[in-house]
């Protein structure tokens, strides 16, 4: 892949990246839990009722890749617990393994 991406994000366009992701709602903390099945999982404390996990991921993977919250949207699997995320960063994101 060019630029080092991980398995689980590619470049959709300038300054933006589509990142696979695989969510766990109500776990004891947020976190990153590593990479399976090519999809980045992560854990999240948020329960999966009422939008509240879709909520906590656009927040938590703010914070992770480093950019603002209107800077990641759900692009596919809201109901789902595999989703494909939009990042919106200048620079290619710090991805975490």
């Amino acid at each position: 892949m060019p630029c080092g991406e991980p398995e689980y994000a590619s470049p959709c366009g300038p300054g933006l990246w589509r990142v696979q992701v695989r969510v766990v709602p109500g776990a004891r903390k947020d976190a990153v839990d590593g990479v399976h099945d090519g999809r980045l999982k992560l854990r999240l404390t948020a329960p999966a009722v009422d939008n509240k996990a879709n909520k906590a991921l656009v927040a938590f993977a703010a914070r992770l890749f480093q950019v603002k919250k209107s800077g990641v949207s759900i692009a596919g699997g809201e109901k789902s617990r595999e989703k494909t995320l939009l990042v919106a960063a200048e620079t290619s994101p710090s991805w975490p393994a």
